[in-house]
């Protein structure tokens, strides 16, 4: 077998090829367009046996990665800390794309459980929107902090905290800034109109992230905890279960596998500080939710405290069950999915 290591850029790509012992065999840069990824598959195609690795920086390699899965390469997705860590181990100094790509190639040697790529599906399209929607919070967020400042140089009364996304305190405001002379008037005007017109879009935002997520995934919106921006979230992120081999390779990528630690002949395990931080903050954030609302989270809570876990230990746990009950809620929407997409292919044929 030989393996395709891949180091991308907007408009290169260095691909290396080693064999199963990690020696390089060849390597060739083609432009990063339609034209140079056929390039790319004629020059491996003196390879019968071959696996595409790619690093997984989706803007970057989307687009190759497409076009690989779409002519039937199998193809697998290498983290960057991966890579990294094998690029800083080599003996060979300097960085380049060349060095990079045979990194990535030989992570893939060194890891044969990585992610396997698939075509993007409705998943990336709520990742846009979920991105979208962050986006558009944090500069909102922004101009409400501008806008604070301002009122109180005008001498407007600041409203209360959180509320400034409301229509009726914009109304509010609107009219009380109606009047205000000067720059600082009007910059607040303006940044107040920026807010209406970011809260409307954030609105409407929400409303359709939580009809895609309620049809992507309905068994994990029935999940105590679980509300429609959060289960967004975790489909974004996961980018489809099925390329996860198991509930624990799911826990090691979202980061709540804890890290088995050997003292002497004393095993022990520490806080995982990796993973996708992103599904970690998701996953927490039902924890907390079920630590207040639902009596199955309570009352484990409870048992691992009674065992002699601190509050966050016993949270963690928590948090490492919930990894696999998403797993299966996940795995089960997606087969649901797929046997009503095979039932309508047949009713069509």
């Amino acid at each position: 077998m030989v393996i395709l290591g891949a180091d991308l850029h907007k408009r290169w790509h260095t691909v290396v090829a080693i064999d199963g012992q990690g020696r390089k065999l060849a390597e060739i840069t083609v432009a990063a367009t339609p034209e140079g990824h056929l390039e790319l598959r004629r020059w491996a195609a003196r390879f019968p046996e071959r696996q595409w690795a790619l690093e997984d920086c989706r803007h970057l390699s989307r687009r190759l990665e497409a076009d690989l899965v779409r002519a039937g390469e199998p193809v697998v997705r290498v983290p960057p800390k991966l890579m990294a860590g094998v690029r800083r181990s080599v003996r060979e100094p300097g960085k380049s794309d060349p060095i990079d790509a045979l990194a990535v190639a030989r992570a893939a040697l060194a890891n044969p459980d990585l992610p396997v790529a698939t075509l993007d599906g409705p998943e990336r399209e709520l990742r846009l929107l979920v991105d979208h929607r962050e986006d558009l919070v944090a500069e909102r967020t922004r101009d409400m902090q501008r806008l604070r400042w301002l009122l109180l140089d005008l001498g407007v009364p600041e409203p209360p905290s959180r509320s400034l996304d409301r229509i009726r305190t914009q109304d509010a405001l609107a009219a009380a800034l109606a009047h205000a002379q000067g720059t600082t008037g009007r910059i607040a005007r303006t940044l107040l109109e920026r807010i209406r017109a970011a809260s409307t879009d954030i609105r409407r935002l929400e409303a359709e992230i939580g009809d895609l997520a309620a049809a992507l995934a309905p068994s994990l919106l029935a999940l105590p905890g679980c509300g429609p921006l959060t289960a967004a979230k975790i489909v974004a992120e996961s980018a489809g279960i099925r390329r996860f081999h198991s509930a624990a390779a799911f826990a090691r990528h979202n980061g709540t596998a804890p890290v088995p630690v050997w003292s002497g002949n004393s095993p022990r395990h520490r806080l995982s500080r990796g993973g996708n931080r992103q599904l970690n903050v998701a996953l927490h954030r039902i924890a907390i939710t079920q630590m207040r609302i639902d009596e199955r989270g309570r009352a484990y809570i409870d048992h691992r405290r009674a065992a002699g876990d601190t509050k966050t230990e016993a949270i963690r746990a928590l948090r490492r069950r919930l990894s696999d009950e998403v797993f299966r809620r996940l795995s089960a929407d997606e087969t649901h999915r797929a046997n009503a997409a095979s039932a309508l292919t047949a009713v069509a044929a």
